[in-house]
């Protein structure tokens, strides 16, 4: 049962540096899902995906279609049956091919740690065979990652591109601070775990400040055992996610941020210490940059190791 927690959560982790020139959902829009909330030790590696296509609506010859591209290393540890320490590192491959070329950027990110505390649990012990669980926590993105744009240093800035410059960016130049809850419901083979994400972002050396986002998604599973050391679970769930606007000088930016909400279906294969998993997401309502913005799909892989 842990390692199936494990597998299945690391799969809806989202932590990804998903970017457009102008909506503002770049590195600001770092967020975190679900966490593990079994006991034990684990490292991992994933990779994720995300495809925007922007085109502006008062001028269509400008575009860029977007490919954002993480490798992730994370691990975590509990302490006792109530405390977890997260850690994740991810680097970052960027690739835009916009009306004035192709860009690629790529470097490490920003670093993020959690701590979650266990506020409540109920196990399979009760007459109807219910296991609850729910964690509250909170946590900080470490400016690790490279910045290098200054709104400062232009005489006449211009604003737009500055915008698409920054969102391609490999961290946000701030320190950062994520509070989140977590509930999980099993019966049986069947459970729901849905979280609620909360990240507060600040100003960065240039007084530029990514919009705060907020998600939130729920997913059903199944665990269906193939032998004594191998069982599947396969998932499917609903997210949602709304980003403020980005502020330069204390003042909202025009046309950035907005709100996505995205199917998901995935599997999940375990192997005694070993999980590897996948998924992928599609928007089925969405509004970045007044529309100008189109969320096309995201998805992840992952592998695990428990020890």
């Amino acid at each position: 049962m842990k390692r199936f927690f494990l597998s299945f959560l690391f799969l809806f982790v989202i932590s990804a540096s998903f970017a457009c020139p102008i909506c503002g959902c770049g590195v600001g829009g770092f967020y975190i899902g679900l966490f593990p909330t079994h006991n034990g030790k684990f490292v991992g590696m994933r990779y994720q995906y995300a495809h925007y296509e922007t085109r502006l609506r008062n001028d269509p010859g400008q575009f860029s279609h977007d490919y954002y591209k993480i490798a992730e290393l994370y691990g975590g540890i509990t302490f006792g049956s109530r405390w977890q320490i997260l850690a994740f590192m991810p680097y970052h491959f960027n690739y835009q091919n916009t009306d004035d070329g192709v860009h690629t950027k790529s470097g490490l990110g920003d670093a993020t740690v959690i701590a979650n505390y266990q506020l409540w649990k109920t196990t399979g012990l009760n007459e109807r065979h219910i296991i609850q669980q729910l964690w509250a926590g909170a946590g900080l993105k470490l400016p690790l990652g490279k910045y290098n744009v200054n709104f400062k240093n232009a005489a006449a800035p211009d604003l737009q591109e500055l915008l698409g410059d920054v969102n391609s960016e490999m961290g946000t130049g701030s320190l950062d601070f994520i509070a989140n809850t977590i509930y999980t419901i099993q019966f049986k083979r069947f459970g729901i775990s849905t979280t609620a994400n909360y990240k507060m972002n600040t100003n960065n050396k240039s007084d530029f400040k990514f919009g705060n986002r907020f998600t939130i998604n729920s997913f059903a599973y199944y665990q269906k055992a193939l032998n004594k050391a191998v069982f599947i679970a396969p998932n499917v769930g609903v997210l949602y996610e709304h980003a403020s606007a980005n502020k330069l000088d204390g003042k909202n930016i025009a046309e950035t941020g907005g709100y996505a909400a995205l199917a998901s279906a995935g599997l999940d294969v375990n192997i005694k210490k070993i999980t590897v998993g996948a998924n992928l997401q599609l928007p089925f309502a969405q509004d970045y940059s007044l529309g100008q913005t189109q969320y096309k799909t995201r998805g992840l892989v992952h592998v695990t190791y428990s020890f």
